[in-house]
């Protein structure tokens, strides 16, 4: 770990952190968790004060949405967008942490939660998603938190009612089918070089996809004039229009 200036950390240029002024202030939840979050793990990064408080109104953030009573989200209708697109979105980020922890790319694992924090936020204060799908995403949010913040996530856990230990639990688990998404963005070429990209449905067949790439008006402009030798479509990624 470097100092805030970059440096080593020394005596003698004075940039020496002592982390237990910092743990006695923050909490060690919030030091081990921005030492996993400012870079890869067998690299490091530098000290930031403002860094490691950002980590610990996170960690706040998490806190305020593990204690919220879901019972709250029952007095409004559900919206089914809503609800489908937070599923979605808690199903690949288990899927992420789950492979990023075994790589020990914590960084990449922590802006996740992070980006699922961010969701749950904006979910609970718009009251668009219903009481049980939220007790579903605080729980596994819990869960995959647990080895990086674990005094927090152990208290929360007991207080949201859950037997003892979090860290006794088995890492949640992620759906295929629900962590899939409704629209893929398709990049058209022409000759290897891209032209279009294109919003369309996820299982979008071969032939659909050639049709759509050949309409784009941004393709047409490139194709007119010349005879197209042949169209190669890679599933879910792109359609390459060769010209003869």
């Amino acid at each position: 770990i470097l100092g805030e200036d970059h440096e080593k950390m020394s005596k003698s240029r004075g940039n020496v952190v002592n982390p237990d002024e910092v743990v006695s202030q923050l909490g060690a939840d919030a030091v081990r968790c921005f030492l996993m979050f400012i870079g890869p793990w067998d690299q490091g990064g530098p000290w930031s004060d403002v860094g490691i408080n950002g980590t610990a109104r996170w960690l706040n953030r998490v806190w305020d949405i593990a204690v919220r009573d879901a019972k709250h989200l029952e007095d409004s209708p559900a919206d089914e967008t809503a609800v489908r697109d937070t599923s979605r979105l808690l199903h690949q980020t288990v899927r992420k942490c789950y492979a990023d922890l075994d790589r020990f790319k914590f960084n990449t694992a922590i802006a996740s939660l992070m980006e699922l924090t961010n969701h749950l936020n904006k979910v609970w204060a718009d009251a668009t998603i219903d009481a049980a799908t939220w007790r579903e995403c605080t729980e596994k949010l819990l869960l995959m938190l647990a080895p990086m913040a674990p005094h927090m996530t152990e208290e929360l856990w007991e207080m949201n009612g859950h037997p003892y230990s979090i860290h006794q639990q088995d890492f949640p688990t992620w759906d295929e089918d629900l962590a899939a998404e409704d629209v893929i963005t398709l990049v058209v070429q022409v000759n290897g070089k891209v032209r279009d990209k294109l919003e369309v449905p996820a299982g979008i067949e071969e032939t659909e996809a050639k049709e759509l790439a050949l309409a784009s008006p941004r393709v047409q402009s490139h194709v007119e004039g010349n005879t197209v030798a042949k169209t190669v479509y890679v599933p879910g990624r792109l359609v390459n229009v060769v010209l003869s």
